[in-house]
């Protein structure tokens, strides 16, 4: 998967989930990434399912660790739930489906 640009809190960021960030969601969330993701596109996720996708999207994208977590503390963690769900939302999609305006 190819990173993509998403507004996020304060700026545009790159958002990426790798190989090693599916794992950790995996960990971090208890289930498998296509059972994480069927729970967020039914909008039937926990609140972990959406920050944890966001900010290790964000590390995979380039954005330090540290201020990843911090970014999600502060325009995910304490905010509405739908305002970070199309964020985590995209982001599933392109890990699974990839972008359907690029071409093969």
């Amino acid at each position: 998967m190819k990173s993509f640009a998403q507004f996020f809190g304060d700026a545009e960021y790159q958002l990426k989930l790798t190989p090693a960030a599916v794992t950790e969601l995996e960990t971090k969330c208890g289930a498998g990434i296509l059972a994480i993701s069927n729970r967020v596109f039914a909008k039937q996720c926990s609140q972990a399912e959406i920050t944890e996708t966001i900010r290790l999207a964000l590390v995979g994208g380039g954005i330090a660790p540290k201020r990843a977590a911090e970014l999600v503390a502060l325009y995910a963690a304490e905010r509405p739930l739908l305002d970070s769900y199309p964020v985590a939302a995209k982001t599933l999609e392109r890990l699974l489906c990839g972008n359907p305006r690029e071409e093969k």
